[in-house]
């Protein structure tokens, strides 16, 4: 059984992004971070997330550069979407075109996905995505990139999280700008 680990950057206030969905924060150059980040994407056997995301990252990372873009490109996806596989055709998919799309019941889906081995499951964001994985208490591993900086207002991935959910920190790391990559799994 393989494990499903979220990845998300959040300010040191809690939110992933501002009110209206600002993400410039986050890009600071940190070349550390991103070395970090690059070998969390690339130790996935499957890339999933939500729908927004999905049109978002599939219009963008076919015809990208950079650290990303390979293991992005090369790594199976799957996209939770309630449309079905007209998801596909209504993003600009360009290799993305054979994610496997998950419309099913969110728990059975990731019950099947983690069934059936391999490398772990990274799961990107957005904000409504994580809290879905996150309420349904699917997330086996966090790994969270915490930037120096406080949005004071914004979205959030554990609000109204119940039962209290108790995590073991497994590591811990600050890179040359503040930035602090925090691992946790459950307690």
């Amino acid at each position: 059984m393989r494990d499903l680990i979220l990845t998300m950057a959040m300010s040191l206030d809690g939110f992933v992004c501002g009110p209206n969905g600002e993400l410039d924060w986050i890009f600071n150059g940190d070349q550390e971070a991103i070395a970090w980040k690059v070998e969390t994407v690339s130790s996935a056997g499957l890339h999933i997330m939500g729908s927004r995301t999905f049109k978002s990252m599939a219009g963008f990372w076919p015809t990208a550069a950079g650290p990303f873009a390979a293991p992005m490109n090369e790594i199976p996806k799957a996209v939770f979407s309630q449309q079905g596989a007209s998801i596909l055709e209504e993003a600009e998919t360009g290799n993305w075109q054979d994610a496997y799309v998950a419309s099913g019941d969110l728990r059975e889906e990731i019950a099947q996905l983690k069934a059936t081995g391999g490398k772990s499951i990274v799961a990107h964001g957005g904000a409504a995505f994580a809290r879905s994985l996150i309420a349904d208490d699917l997330v086996d591993e966090y790994r969270l990139m915490v930037y120096p900086i406080a949005l004071g207002s914004g979205l959030p991935i554990f609000s109204g999280v119940t039962p209290l959910r108790r995590l073991e920190l497994v590591s811990s790391k600050t890179f040359p700008k503040g930035t602090q990559a925090q691992v946790y799994r459950r307690a």
